[in-house]
């Protein structure tokens, strides 16, 4: 999942402090939803923003065993280590946006 900023900022800098307060409540509905979702282990948030520059988080559900969510099995090879950037789900689209309407029913 990507969790982005609303503002146009390019650096964690640059955020308001309005921005971070929103982004404690954001984080707790968005944990509550991929919990119910995907019952992960431990969540990981990574603000890389090399390619795109706004200020975003990839939010990467981690699990010690494998979990199954709408037909894709979700496999963390690299767990408790840090997490492998690289690894894609294999999945179609439409199994895709199954994941997504979950996600979105979830949603507090």
């Amino acid at each position: 999942m990507v969790l982005a900023c609303k503002e146009e900022a390019h650096a964690l800098g640059e955020v308001s402090a309005a921005a971070w307060e929103e982004l404690a409540r954001v984080t707790r509905d968005l944990e509550a939803a991929a919990r119910a979702a995907f019952q992960f282990d431990r969540i990981n948030y990574l603000a890389l923003m090399m390619v795109d520059p706004h200020v975003h988080f990839h939010v990467l559900p981690r699990y010690a065993e494998p979990r199954e969510l709408g037909g894709v099995v979700f496999e963390d090879a690299a767990w408790p280590k840090p997490p492998d950037v690289t690894a894609v789900a294999d999945c179609t689209p439409e199994q895709l946006e199954g994941i997504a309407a979950r996600l979105r029913a979830s949603w507090p």
